[in-house]
Order: structure tokens, then C-alpha cells, then sequence
């Protein structure tokens, strides 16, 4: 759950904001450097797995918040897209 307490949140918002902008100088005009970003996300996820250790219920764990990223990115992002689209062109079904 990405919902963590605005107090929380501000240890991270410089780190993320300079990552975000890096990713955005170093993008192609129109394609978003995907390949930056997953490495981005996976150097975070082995140096994680580095520090707490690796065993499954670490691994566990952290297979389980990239899921429920995954998932709160299609509900908050994606669906709503997608019903735009629907609107705009028409259902498939």
C-alpha cells in the first residue's frame, strides 16, 4: 500500500524528484527510458534483498509490494484509462 503518512513520505520526495528528473533528461522525446526505470526498480529491490538478506520470506515480501504496485497502477492509472478509450472508440464486447 502506497498510502504512507505524509510525514513518512518526506524522507523520500528529494531522492525520488531528482530520479524522476533524471529519467526525464536522459528520455527520448515521446518514449520514456524504460529500461532506466527497471533498472532503477530492480537496483532498489537487489540492494534491499543485500541488506535484509536473502531468504524466502524476504523475497517473499518483496515479490508481493511489486505486485501490489503492479496492481494499484492498473486500478488508479491504467483502468481509467482504458475507460476513456472505451468512450472514445467504442467497446469491444
Amino acid at each position: 500500500m502506497p498510502y504512507i503518512k505524509n510525514q513518512d513520505r518526506k524522507k523520500f520526495e528529494s531522492a525520488i524528484e531528482e530520479i524522476v528528473n533524471q529519467l526525464n533528461i536522459s528520455g527520448i522525446t515521446g518514449f520514456y527510458p524504460v529500461g532506466e526505470l527497471n533498472y532503477i526498480i530492480s537496483k532498489i529491490v537487489n540492494d534491499t534483498l543485500d541488506r535484509q538478506g536473502v531468504r524466502y520470506q524476504t523475497i517473499n515480501s518483496v515479490v508481493g509490494v511489486l505486485d501490489c504496485c503492479k496492481m494499484e497502477l492498473y486500478r488508479r492509472v491504467a483502468s481509467p484509462y482504458e475507460d476513456e478509450k472505451i468512450k472514445e472508440n467504442g467497446d469491444v464486447y
